[in-house]
């Protein structure tokens, strides 16, 4: 059950993103500044998009999903 909980969160924070974009898009910008606008509307607020161009830009040792769930989770409190 736990699992499943995790799961339900992790995609409540992505549908957020998405429905939300143009006021994450801002936030994104702030935080990965090496993100270009041509990268925030190829992003489109879909995951795997913003979590590709981030490890694309940064690294994807620096950057796992699951660290970019958590910092997308504490922008969005």
């Amino acid at each position: 059950m736990e699992h499943r909980e995790r799961a339900d969160r992790e995609q409540s924070i992505w549908n957020q993103v998405e429905g939300n974009w143009n006021q994450f898009k801002g936030s994104l910008k702030q935080k990965w500044g090496d993100l270009t606008d041509d990268d925030l509307r190829e992003m489109e607020g879909r995951r795997d998009r913003i979590v590709g161009k981030i490890q694309e830009r940064y690294g994807e040792t620096q950057w796992r999903e699951a660290d970019i769930e958590r910092e997308l989770r504490n922008m969005r409190t």
